[in-house]
């Protein structure tokens, strides 16, 4: 097959909402859809194949049968599939939180750690990411600031929009708040040290979990620098690169690329509906859609109108 639809993995954190539901047609019941993992060969939340002779595989059974070579050669230096993708709705604010770096992550989670991006989907007005600090901070007041619960009044607000994006280094303080929808790109990780959590409480009556002594270890104390790409990327790092595509359905229709032997391509559908084709397989694609492409799975075609998300891994020596 050259055309691979996922269905999602689905989490039902606290702070979720159930617009993923009635916006992106994930196929859930609960009442809360906070996250669905629409490219994941993670064991915290497999994809799983929705159609075709291998529907009911999870993606990484699919790989294991198919062999590696269907990542592409860009992939070899990974020892696990290199990239998570999410669609995120935060109906509240998350927790504030940092990701570990690859070598404290392997060390001392047994995974990689989580460089990520963020693309907004959507924002109500006055919805703000928290991203980094405003300014230096010393050890000693980071852990003060923990302390007295007043951390949030040194961290950067970054009031966003509908198409947006915000590149996150491993190392960076960040949280999503309330009233906004994005999807993310990251690093194939679940490692999240929880630094600031608004007192809530979990579904075991208790506050969740602060991961005081690794943020410690592991947070870039310093403003970020935002991170700039040249048009399409909307990010390019040496884990992945994510691509916008856009079609408006009248002046621009179709269009078309190739997946060659460096890297499979995934494909997600922000908006719109229309038909993507690559080789002799063809289906109809809508909003929400997930689409896995192998390496080598030659020419592919999107006919229609769609906003799409494209990512992919390039050669080490290109990324940057």
């Amino acid at each position: 097959m050259s055309i691979l639809k996922l269905e999602p993995a689905v989490k039902d954190y606290l702070w979720g909402g159930h617009r993923l539901v009635e916006e992106y047609h994930v196929n859930y019941s609960g009442p809360v859809c906070a996250e669905a993992w629409v490219l994941s060969c993670h064991p915290d939340g497999p994809s799983v194949i929705a159609s075709g002779e291998y529907k009911g595989k999870t993606l990484p059974e699919y790989i294991r049968e198919k062999g590696r070579e269907l990542l592409g050669s860009s992939c070899r230096r990974f020892e696990y599939f290199p990239i998570l993708t999410k669609l995120i709705d935060a109906k509240e604010n998350l927790s504030i939180q940092v990701h570990p770096d690859d070598a404290y992550a392997l060390k001392h989670e047994g995974q990689y750690g989580k460089t990520e991006m963020w693309y907004v989907l959507d924002a109500e007005p006055g919805a703000f990411l928290y991203y980094g600090f405003q300014r230096e901070l010393s050890l000693e007041e980071f852990e003060e600031r923990i302390r007295n619960n007043t951390l949030t009044e040194v961290l950067h607000k970054l009031y966003v929009k509908k198409g947006d994006s915000v590149f996150i280094e491993a190392g960076t303080v960040h949280a999503i708040g309330k009233g906004i929808l994005l999807a993310e790109i990251q690093q194939n990780s679940n490692v999240t040290y929880r630094v600031y959590d608004y007192g809530r409480i979990g579904k075991d009556g208790r506050q969740r979990e602060l991961h005081i002594r690794q943020a410690k270890d592991v947070t870039r104390r310093l403003p970020p620098s935002r991170r700039e790409t040249d048009y399409p990327h909307v990010a390019d790092c040496g884990y992945f690169t994510v691509d916008r595509l856009f079609l408006d359905g009248e002046h621009s229709a179709k269009i078309s690329g190739t997946v060659d032997s460096t890297s499979f391509l995934h494909i997600l559908i922000l908006d719109g509906e229309g038909r993507i084709s690559c080789g002799e397989d063809a289906m109809p694609y809508r909003k929400g859609d997930s689409f896995f492409l192998p390496a080598s799975s030659a020419s592919w075609t999107l006919e229609g109108s769609c906003d799409a998300l494209l990512s992919f891994v390039r050669p080490p020596r290109s990324c940057r």
